[in-house]
Formats: structure tokens, sequence, C-alpha cells
């Protein structure tokens, strides 16, 4: 008889998200900053209707986390262009909270990832640039 069978249980959300940040080295902005200018691809994973609401990162690439694995895995045929072996992702939402889950599975697939602390709120009150555009999907924020 088929079915599905769990071999692990987690005990709610807050257990997963910790053990997801216990896996990641997070980073400031500042740290995600720097990251940034040595070479890491920054991903914006929030929702068009959140990004119209609070704005965009420059640079950041839009990827709705629907659709997160399948664009940065260098071996999916649905990759992004720059994504490739080895490369170090820092994926974002609102608040940290749903980017660590995903940089998580992320690292789980064998891509490089963490997010930043406190997400794009944290960003924008660092008083990093942050931009008004709404941006599609697969593109980078200009």
């Amino acid at each position: 008889m088929g079915g599905l069978t769990l071999t692990k249980h987690i005990a709610g959300v807050e257990a997963l998200l910790e053990g997801a940040r216990a896996r990641l080295n997070r980073l400031s902005p500042a740290d995600a900053a720097q990251a940034i200018d040595n070479g890491a691809g920054l991903v914006d994973i929030r929702p068009e209707w959140q990004r119209r609401l609070e704005g965009e990162i420059p640079g950041s690439v839009i990827i709705e986390r629907n659709h997160l694995e399948w664009r940065l895995d260098p071996a999916s045929p649905d990759r992004i262009e720059s994504a490739r072996p080895a490369r170090q992702w820092i994926i974002f939402c609102s608040e940290g909270y749903t980017s660590s889950l995903a940089a998580d599975v992320l690292n789980s697939i064998g891509v490089t990832a963490t997010d930043i602390v406190g997400g794009f709120h944290a960003w924008q009150q660092s008083g990093r640039i942050t931009s008004r555009s709404v941006t599609e999907v697969g593109a980078t924020v200009r």
C-alpha cells in the first residue's frame, strides 16, 4: 500500500526556523553589501505586492519563492544565466524569516546560500539604497 511516510517530525515552525538558522552564517546588511561587492548574488523572494508596498534593492534578482530552487540550481534546465557552481547567493524577504528557510533549502541541494538578518526592512533601516520600482520576475532591479 503506497503512502506518505514521514521519517522526521519537527515540532512546529519555530523549531524549523531555528534549525535552518543554526545551519546558516546569516549576514548583517553591511556584511551582505560586502559579499555582494565580492561577487555574491542578491535575490529578492518577496511577492510583487510586498515589493510594491516596501520597495526593492537595486542589483537584486527577482525570483519569487516558488521558483527559487529551479532558478538557482546550476544543474537545472530552468536556471537563470548567473546561476553557476560555487556562486554564493544572499536571499532576502521582508524580515528574514522566509529567507532563512529558503537559504537552508538551497544549501541542502548544494547551492551556497545565506540570508540577511532582518531582511529588506533591516537593509532599508541601515540606510542602504532602495528603489520604489516594481521589477518583473526574473529581472534585476535597476
